[in-house]
């Protein structure tokens, strides 16, 4: 079976999933507003520690690249940074800077998981992006591919540039 054969049957089964999610999703809004905090923590802690361990593993492959962890008013995640001075650059000295960060967005009244991210590469913002569902109807995995992808293309686009 091929990739592609094996994605497909992953967003037929997630298509499934929704309709019966639909469903759940009617007796989920009844859900209090203490529950939807409640089930938002539960995610953001499951997809911040996932997307910690993908930045930790991007930072062992590219040397001078410094992590950290984030957290608070922005949200809950990781950032990787790194900077170059005084490379030359067309026999000019230049400051380049690399940093890709992505985390899973406080709580808010809009009753949605958000999950932010942004990349740049050598002085050059190469993605802004965010993706949000309502919190009843999440889907982690969804998100876990999502940051996988994210962390993969912003390797490739950093390796590429280097």
């Amino acid at each position: 079976m091929t990739e592609f054969d094996k994605r497909l049957k992953r967003a037929i089964e997630r298509g499934h999933g929704r309709s019966d999610s639909r469903t759940a999703a009617e007796r989920a809004a009844a859900l209090s507003e203490e529950d939807l905090k409640s089930l938002h923590g539960k995610y953001r802690l499951m997809l911040s520690e996932h997307i910690e361990s993908c930045i930790e593993k991007l930072t062992a492959h590219f040397p001078g690249f410094e992590y950290k962890t984030t957290y608070g008013e922005a949200g809950w995640g990781a950032a990787c940074s790194r900077d170059d001075f005084g490379q030359l650059i067309q026999g000019k000295r230049a400051n380049l800077f690399s940093r890709l960060e992505m985390a899973i967005r406080p709580y808010s009244t809009l009753h949605v998981l958000e999950l932010a991210a942004k990349g740049t590469v050598r002085n050059k913002e190469i993605f802004n992006r965010t993706h949000f569902e309502k919190i009843e109807e999440a889907d982690t995995e969804t998100f876990k591919e999502l940051i996988d992808v994210w962390v993969l293309e912003y390797a490739e686009m950093y390796a590429a540039n280097a």
